[in-house]
């Protein structure tokens, strides 16, 4: 079965090596975004989905807008029988999702139609989601409104963060899209229509979803911190002589019986630091101060002179 790969983020390395590695697959072709400047010096860095096709020697494509005709009749060329998409960062139009003699299959991560959009990763461990998984879905030209082809469950650990969950449903990712492969060359595919009344959004994320709203419930917040781990981070605002710097939160302890203005430093002690919620408090943990490193929240405290009464905005 000849497949084009279309991908640039890190979840999807595992279902490209598995249909590298996989007799009945050949990976024809790879898309992935351009190289785009990031880090301090903005340098140009590959994709994690490019360096994986570089070092397999596949033929990469990394076009600016993959709906281009010209891109069209590059792809059209390589004689794709399946189209497969993960994290690729465009939208797909219906010319291109015609290419494929079988169809454009999609990796999404969450179980669908819950949590459609990019951040759905996030929105299961924001949302209090005992479970989520990976579906394999029929691409159309909607945003993740395909039919479903195969769907498979996991179980969201108690304290699990964003950066946890996502290597596991990428482990999980492989299994799924080879055994929906293997349902096409069968003949046995199904196509499952969503239910849209059951459908929930997940949109992209910037930096500012990060914020912790103390306003909020002390599990709310605890799940938006875990949420935001590795990226944007949960972070608020912290003010002293040198000015305003920004505090990022990584674990934390629920606490019921704490009371107080939301946001307001309780109590400072070697256990952690006790901030006040809009119901309860969390006992920050782990805090990394603007431009220092990732520390014990008391270690912190003590070294950046909090005191019990300032407010974390």
């Amino acid at each position: 079965m000849r497949i084009v790969y279309i991908g640039t983020g890190e979840i999807g390395l595992p279902a490209l090596r598995a249909l590298m590695e996989d007799r009945h697959c050949q990976v024809a072709g790879v898309v992935t975004q351009p190289d785009r400047p990031a880090g301090r010096h903005l340098q140009a860095l590959a994709s994690p989905v490019k360096k994986l096709a570089y070092e397999k020697h596949l033929v990469i494509y990394q076009p600016e807008n993959i709906n281009a005709p010209a891109v069209l009749d590059q792809l059209a060329y390589l004689k794709p029988e399946v189209i497969v998409v993960c994290a690729y960062g465009q939208i797909l139009k219906q010319k291109l999702l015609d290419l494929p003699g079988l169809g454009c299959l999609n990796i999404h991560a969450s179980l669908l139609p819950r949590h459609r959009g990019s951040s759905c990763i996030q929105a299961a461990l924001r949302q209090g989601d005992a479970k989520t998984g990976i579906t394999v879905m029929w691409m159309n030209a909607g945003l993740d409104t395909g039919d479903i082809l195969l769907q498979e469950s996991l179980r969201i650990r108690r304290r699990e963060t964003a950066g946890v969950l996502h290597d596991r449903l990428a482990g999980l990712a492989p299994k799924v899209l080879l055994e929906a492969l293997e349902l096409i060359r069968e003949g046995r595919a199904s196509h499952t229509v969503q239910d849209n009344l059951r459908a929930s959004y997940a949109p992209k994320l910037k930096k500012e979803h990060g914020w912790i709203d103390w306003t909020q419930t002390q599990i709310s917040i605890d799940r938006h911190i875990r949420a935001m781990d590795p990226w944007p981070g949960a972070y608020n605002w912290l003010e002293d002589v040198s000015g305003r710097k920004m505090l990022k939160v990584f674990t934390t302890i629920v606490s019921r019986r704490a009371k107080g203005n939301p946001g307001t430093v309780l109590r400072i002690d070697d256990h952690g630091v006790l901030v006040a919620a809009g119901e309860g408090g969390l006992l920050l943990r782990e805090v990394q101060l603007e431009g220092r490193k990732r520390m014990k929240a008391a270690e912190f405290a003590r070294g950046a002179r909090l005191e019990t009464g300032m407010l974390l905005r």
